[in-house]
């Protein structure tokens, strides 16, 4: 079954209005620290403790807000938790209604194997690289691109037309940099 992307861009516009409006605006980078802190937290019990007035950290981070990210890794599962891990199954469910994984040369993209060559493990290199890069300032930027671009624009924040313009003003020539040689 393949999905119009018109239709798919629908449907996601039909969901992040639904969040916003039912629930809160959709971000999703915060929570990766969090589940680093649920980790963090199982070996050291110490690093968020509850008090009188909430939840505290000895990680300044955690403790930012009020307490807010240690009450988070406190009690994970939260809306913003449950949403993380619903994207991924909602991604493996897809891949699944598609007829699962391609092997061999159709998994990998022709654009991808003239520029780079045909190496199954410099493609899952590069693609690590890539998200930690992109994670790591989406925590620099104090989120991510859900929620700064998509649930920011559609807020009409001025912050979220910024970012998109920052990241398309990144993006596009990196791309046209990696893939010089068309297919």
């Amino acid at each position: 079954m393949v999905l119009n992307w018109k239709i798919g861009g629908l449907l996601l516009g039909l969901v992040f209005f639904l969040a916003v409006a039912l629930v809160k605006p959709i971000g999703v980078s915060t929570q990766f620290v969090i589940l680093d802190g649920v980790a963090w937290n199982a070996v050291d019990s110490s690093v968020v403790t509850q008090t009188e007035e909430g939840y505290t950290s000895t990680n300044a981070y955690l403790d930012k807000s009020s307490g807010k990210y240690a009450k988070a890794v406190a009690n994970p599962l939260n809306y913003s938790f449950l949403f993380v891990l619903a994207m991924a199954l909602g991604g493996f469910a897809s891949v699944m209604l598609r007829g699962g994984l391609e092997r061999g040369e159709r998994q990998m993209p022709q654009l991808w194997r003239t520029n780079f060559g045909g190496s199954t493990l410099t493609r899952y290199a590069v693609a690590f690289v890539g998200g930690f890069i992109v994670l790591y300032g989406a925590r620099l930027a104090g989120g991510c691109t859900s929620g700064h671009m998509m649930s920011g624009m559609m807020q009409t924040a001025l912050s979220g037309y910024i970012f998109a313009a920052g990241a398309f003003a990144a993006a596009i020539p990196t791309a046209m940099l990696l893939f010089r040689q068309e297919a």
